[in-house]
């Protein structure tokens, strides 16, 4: 199976990705994010049950790259989505 290359913005939409590759892709999503020079980002996790935010938040809680995070405003997800600070090398 070919790897699925992704753009490297300030946001990131796991409605697209398997729960089970979350981990890694937020990984290394970040550490891309931070060489590019991007250190707020927005990842939308989606609404539903929680079941996804509370997995992301636990993966955020764990991350040496996270500095903090929060759920995003209301105009860009509200608690659909969080934003991430990543912390500067």
């Amino acid at each position: 199976m070919e790897p699925v290359k992704i753009s490297i913005e300030d946001i990131i939409d796991l409605h697209t990705f398997r729960p089970k590759d979350v981990p890694d892709l937020l990984e290394d999503y970040f550490s891309a994010c931070i060489d590019k020079g991007i250190f707020s980002v927005r990842v939308i996790h989606g609404k539903g049950k929680g079941i996804l935010k509370k997995r992301v938040q636990e993966i955020l809680s764990k991350n040496p790259m996270v500095d903090s995070f929060r759920d995003a405003s209301p105009g860009a997800g509200g608690w659909g989505a969080s934003i991430v600070e990543l912390k500067k090398r």
